[in-house]
């Protein structure tokens, strides 16, 4: 497996080779190998997407047709849902019963957002007088999404479905320990038709790369 610099909508090595063994860990056996992220390739996802942002290629996108491909995002998880369930056993050590719950419910989550993406709502502060008080929402911009070992599928996507519907590109950062569902929805969501400039998925530690994602100022929003 290797990690996501998804300007070009596909997969590449780590810009100097490295990799790291994900191992499942109700075994120790190793699973697969991962490219390692470094700054090279971190430097190639933010370029990806703050050029998705500048040029407005998925929040120009109207919101309705962005929920559509969110529902699309969910269907797909539906039809894969055993792929991922197994994947989140051998690399999350969860139960394959609470695997199969949660790929679920990362569909649920898509399809929430799906419905949600035309539908912002939100109070307007009154104005005094006659002044006329005006509400935008727009994008925030680009957003880094980190995400923990421990429920590894879940938790990425309560943090890709909002950004996503409301038109943000996302740079996520998986844990080192759980990378494969997040390289694995990667995939799915430029397959459902999320621009591949808007999708990165940068595989890497923390002390390295999340700190850099945190610390760079082409990021509008952490999660």
């Amino acid at each position: 497996r290797t990690s996501q610099d998804r300007h070009d909508g596909g997969t590449r090595p780590a810009a100097d080779g490295a990799t790291f063994v994900t191992s499942n860990p109700a075994t120790g056996q190793p699973i697969c190998q991962v490219a390692k992220a470094g700054p090279e390739d971190l430097d190639a996802a933010l370029r990806a997407a703050r050029s998705a942002f500048d040029t407005a290629v998925w929040s120009s996108v109207s919101a309705t047709d962005r929920g559509h491909v969110l529902l699309r995002v969910a269907e797909l998880i539906r039809e894969r849902l055993e792929e991922f369930a197994q994947l989140e056993v051998a690399d999350a050590g969860h139960t394959i019963d609470d695997a199969r719950w949660e790929a679920g419910a990362m569909a649920d989550v898509f399809e929430y957002y799906a419905g949600a993406a035309n539908k912002h709502m939100g109070s307007v502060v009154p104005t005094q007088d006659t002044g006329l008080g005006v509400v935008m929402r727009v994008p925030v911009g680009v957003c880094g999404l980190i995400v923990p070992w421990n429920f590894p599928m879940l938790i990425a996507t309560w943090k890709l479905a909002p950004a996503l519907a409301a038109g943000n590109p996302v740079v996520l950062k998986p844990a080192s320990l759980t990378p494969l569902s997040a390289l694995k929805l990667g995939g799915l969501l430029v397959e459902a038709g999320v621009p591949a400039s808007a999708v990165s998925v940068i595989p890497g530690p923390g002390a390295t790369v999340g700190d850099a994602l945190v610390g760079d100022p082409r990021v509008d929003k952490i999660s």
